[in-house]
């Protein structure tokens, strides 16, 4: 059986309890502030004109996301492999979701709105690491924002250091990318990503 409408799916769950509604705000209060500034991690959710949607993981020193006012994030886009997944679909379609982690806190805070690509150098400067600002940064007006409970970390004991695996577990990114792309070599993009990630991450 599949479910295909609102009906059916209310059917299966039972009504969500009164505060799940309450708790949901149309600005950042003071809690979603400092949840921000301590988060160095974040998601970003787009989609495309079609709806095709995106996943992208954002990391960068706690309070990387800057809070311009209650209802407006600014998001640095750092050096990457310029293929630029979000921002296009941000340029056809501005609706955003953001996750935000804190490590050793199993709430996160999830932020929905939309956003426009600035490049001005006045909002980018204050965002810059090491001397080096982002080309460019998202601007994110916030339509909703809420704490989410703790229960899906708790559930996949995220911060607990006895569920880490053995890297070993799991081939290098080289190696992957080696077994999935005809004639790459596993070596040298291991070595092409160490260095990238020892003097390239801003």
């Amino acid at each position: 059986m599949t479910i295909s409408n609102r009906g059916e799916l209310r059917e299966t769950y039972r009504p969500p309890a009164p505060r799940a509604a309450q708790k949901v705000l149309d600005r950042l209060d003071e809690h979603c502030r400092n949840f921000i500034a301590l988060s160095p991690f974040c998601v970003l959710s787009t989609s495309n004109a079609d709806g095709q949607p995106d996943a992208s993981p954002r990391g960068d020193p706690p309070g990387f996301v800057r809070v311009l006012d209650e209802r407006t994030l600014l998001l640095p886009d750092r050096p990457g492999n310029n293929q630029v997944d979000s921002l296009q679909n941000v340029v056809e379609n501005p609706r955003v979701g953001l996750l935000f982690f804190v490590p050793g806190m199993n709430e996160t805070l999830r932020v929905k709105g939309r956003a426009e690509i600035v490049t001005g150098q006045g909002l980018l400067e204050p965002l810059a690491v090491g001397g080096r600002a982002p080309l460019s940064g998202l601007r994110v007006t916030v339509e909703e924002a809420f704490l989410h409970c703790g229960r899906a970390l708790l559930r996949g004991r995220l911060w607990d250091p006895s569920a880490r695996i053995e890297r070993s577990c799991y081939p290098s990114y080289g190696q992957v990318l080696a077994d999935q792309i005809a004639g790459a070599d596993a070596g040298r993009i291991d070595a092409e990503e160490a260095e990238a990630n020892r003097e390239r991450l801003y």
